[in-house]
């Protein structure tokens, strides 16, 4: 079963959740909140799979609530998946900053929410379609900060890092380099760990930053 919770100031927008993941054999709502404040107690409480978090909410906004999850060890299995209105919006940049896995708007398909939840679940993050490709061009264009060192890193595994901050899935970046899935999936593993990058999303960041991408 994975576990969810969901925070969002919105009771409508708490109640589709809450009925599309009852709805679901794999997922468990395990705990709702209507602001950053009561998120990250529930969270702490509940120790959640994933949460979905809404960027916006009072009392505490949600990128306040994503870095204190974030930051707490005790949830370090714990994977956040922002939930907001805009396609692009300035604090997308700033929760990708801070360790988001995934983005999805508050009015898509059932079906891509219920993938959201499975894809971060698995370790991996929602780097694809609506929000993050676009994100992640924007990102490229803004000048890089605190670039880290990939001195460690071979020229393919920083080949693979550009195309992961590409927002390129596993399989395409096979498709890509002419190599197998399980190789590729290697090669992302073996950077993340290299770098200390908590997941996907994190090393799409670093990739930015490190100038391995470039706007198309």
């Amino acid at each position: 079963m994975i576990r969810v919770v969901v925070a969002d100031d919105q009771p409508l927008v708490r109640l589709g959740l809450r009925v599309l993941i009852d709805s679901e054999d794999d997922l468990d709502l395990v705990g709702e909140a209507e602001d950053g404040r009561r998120a990250i107690a529930v969270v702490r409480r509940t120790r959640p799979d994933v949460v979905l978090l809404d960027i916006r909410m009072p009392v505490l906004d949600g990128l306040s609530a994503l870095r204190t999850i974030i930051g707490d060890p005790h949830l370090d299995h714990t994977r956040v998946v922002m939930v907001t209105t805009f396609e692009l919006d300035e604090y997308v940049f700033e929760a990708l900053r801070s360790g988001a896995s995934g983005f999805v708007l508050k009015d898509a398909e059932p079906a891509e929410l219920l993938r959201a939840i499975r894809v971060v679940a698995a370790g991996e993050s929602l780097l694809s379609p609506t929000v993050t490709r676009r994100v992640i061009d924007a990102f490229a264009r803004r000048p890089a900060v605190h670039a880290p060192d990939l001195s460690g890193l071979t020229a393919r595994e920083r080949e693979v890092m550009g195309l992961v901050g590409h927002g390129l899935s596993n399989d395409e970046i096979a498709g890509r380099l002419f190599i197998s899935p399980a190789t590729a999936r290697t090669h992302v593993s073996r950077v993340m760990v290299k770098l200390g990058a908590r997941d996907r999303a994190q090393l799409a960041v670093l990739a930015n930053q490190a100038g391995l991408v470039t706007p198309s």
